[in-house]
């Protein structure tokens, strides 16, 4: 997707040879624009299985933007997002998978109450990074205990020298990334 590669290039600030901050446009400040034209091309992208979603899932907090957007884009489908605490709200009936943070290098457990994800359930995952996978299997764990079928994965960007991609590859998930990160160096950032 060009126009989000240019932002990237234009706006999205290099930390090192891992970090990615695009917090300008997508995960603090949001251009909600940008995220009409994100959803857009997700549809787009899943258009072979649009009509059988019937949920996005995702996890809090920046995560849930992107999805709310794709959500519009496949007929208003409700979006489902993982917490990372559980509220005092929540009762004992979740599903829950443990993952680990590596921007906040702990581990970290994510829930669903059940009320809000059921057997036959067909879900796509939406999220705006996919780095080393762990949210993303956290989501597919969660979606397996609930006997739903996760139909694909969309990231707006994918860190493919994390390794993440590969391994929700590797267990056969259809992943769509919008934008394909091969190397962060020197500042610069660099596109498969």
């Amino acid at each position: 997707m060009d126009v989000l590669k240019q932002r990237i290039v234009r706006d999205g600030v290099a930390l090192g040879t891992e970090i990615l901050k695009v917090d300008s446009f997508l995960n603090h400040r949001i251009d909600v624009g940008l995220l009409a034209e994100i959803g857009a091309e997700f549809r787009r992208r899943f258009s072979d299985v649009a009509g059988e979603v019937d949920k996005i899932l995702t996890v809090e907090a920046s995560g849930i933007a992107v999805a709310a957007f794709a959500a519009r884009s496949f007929d208003d489908v409700p979006v489902v997002f993982a917490k990372k605490a559980q509220p005092s709200t929540m009762d004992d009936e979740y599903f829950f998978s443990e993952i680990m943070s590596f921007t906040k290098r702990q581990m970290t457990a994510i829930r669903i109450a059940k009320k809000f994800l059921a057997a036959g359930d067909r879900c796509l995952v939406i999220d705006d990074f996919l780095a080393h996978g762990q949210a993303a299997l956290g989501l597919l764990h969660i979606a397996r205990q609930a006997g739903a079928e996760v139909l694909g994965a969309g990231f707006v960007i994918e860190k493919g020298f994390q390794g993440g991609g590969a391994k929700l590859r590797e267990k056969g998930v259809r992943v769509e990334s919008l934008a394909v990160v091969r190397e962060i160096k020197d500042g610069q950032i660099t596109f498969e």
